[in-house]
């Protein structure tokens, strides 16, 4: 049977991923909005092809398998327990939640419903992602003493709810997570963590930066709302005891080819549809085919670190995760 998706609101992002679905072999059958007779929800339906438009309490009563959410930051919680508690299955945009305690009450619902509740980051399922991590465990730089992380672009839109903190806005939510998250999956979890922000006046992190400290390493993230105008920048660069890894556009989750270079060497890395992968393991787990890759625990720990960071920022003191 072909796995069924609703979507909630007409998200950019959703352009993303209803291709990436179609790709996974899904079938995308609702689409749900806050007004849902609205022209510009009809024309998102319209222009792909979605036959159903709802609420988004008629998604969550539709003949569907899972619900993709990437509502606005404050929205996932609610809508996210509300799907599970409904029978379906949830991909969640990053962050999961707006605390690590929201994220430890959405995996313990999806503990009690038995549903596979995943967070979206899609850049892991990339090529470029693996063969960075392949060649790190593969010790080509020996053990890692250092990552840089840097992920940020310049928000034009003064109305966009990323500078709503009751939103959860911020540009450490928005894209120096994918940083944070590269520095868990390199190195675990960090013993403390201490971080230094630019805040707007209604409190909003305009720009973060941090360090997330180990026994043997220390991790360093950046973010911003202001860099490199008309274009996002990311980067990261793994430093080890033999050697050092650098990939550009490190968190992207599909384009073109990719250079990851190590030690010199630059590697050519095809490019593919990291939302199509993650979709299409999201659907085999949620169908018992295969074991969750990130379990809701992941997420946790995640909304854990990202916590620390924020607080750390705040009082300009050392925090333990």
């Amino acid at each position: 049977m072909t796995f069924r998706w609703g979507i909630l609101g007409a998200a950019r992002i959703a352009r993303s991923l209803i291709p990436a679905i179609r790709e996974a072999g899904g079938e995308v059958v609702m689409v749900g909005a806050r007004e849902p007779g609205s022209a510009r929800v009809q024309d998102f339906a319209r222009e792909w092809g979605v036959p159903m438009v709802g609420t988004y309490g008629d998604v969550m009563h539709a003949d569907v398998d899972a619900v993709y959410n990437p509502l606005p930051n404050h929205l996932h919680l609610p809508w996210s327990e509300a799907a599970m508690r409904a029978g379906k299955h949830v991909l969640t945009e990053k962050p999961l939640s707006l605390n690590a305690g929201e994220a430890a009450h959405l995996a313990q619902v999806a503990a009690q419903t038995g549903r596979v509740l995943l967070e979206a980051f899609a850049y892991r399922f990339s090529p470029h992602h693996e063969a960075l991590l392949q060649a790190v465990r593969a010790g080509e730089v020996g053990d890692v003493r250092a990552y840089r992380g840097a992920f940020g672009f310049t928000m034009r839109n003064d109305q966009d709810f990323r500078w709503d903190p009751a939103m959860g806005g911020g540009a450490l939510y928005d894209v120096g997570c994918y940083t944070v998250n590269l520095a868990r999956l390199l190195l675990g979890e960090p013993d403390s963590v201490t971080a230094r922000a630019r805040w707007t006046p209604g409190g909003v992190d305009v720009a973060l930066s941090g360090v997330l400290e180990y026994a043997g390493a220390l991790a360093t993230v950046e973010c911003a709302f202001d860099w490199l105008p008309d274009r996002m920048m990311g980067r990261c660069q793994v430093i080890g005891s033999e050697g050092q890894l650098e990939l550009e556009d490190a968190y992207v989750s599909s384009g073109p080819d990719l250079r990851l270079t190590v030690n010199g060497e630059v590697r050519d890395v095809p490019a593919a549809n990291g939302y199509a992968r993650m979709v299409r393991h999201f659907q085999r787990a949620a169908g018992g085919e295969e074991a969750a890759l990130y379990p809701p625990e992941d997420a946790v720990r995640q909304a854990r670190v990202l916590d620390a960071l924020l607080r750390s920022a705040r009082e300009g003191a050392r925090v333990v995760p």
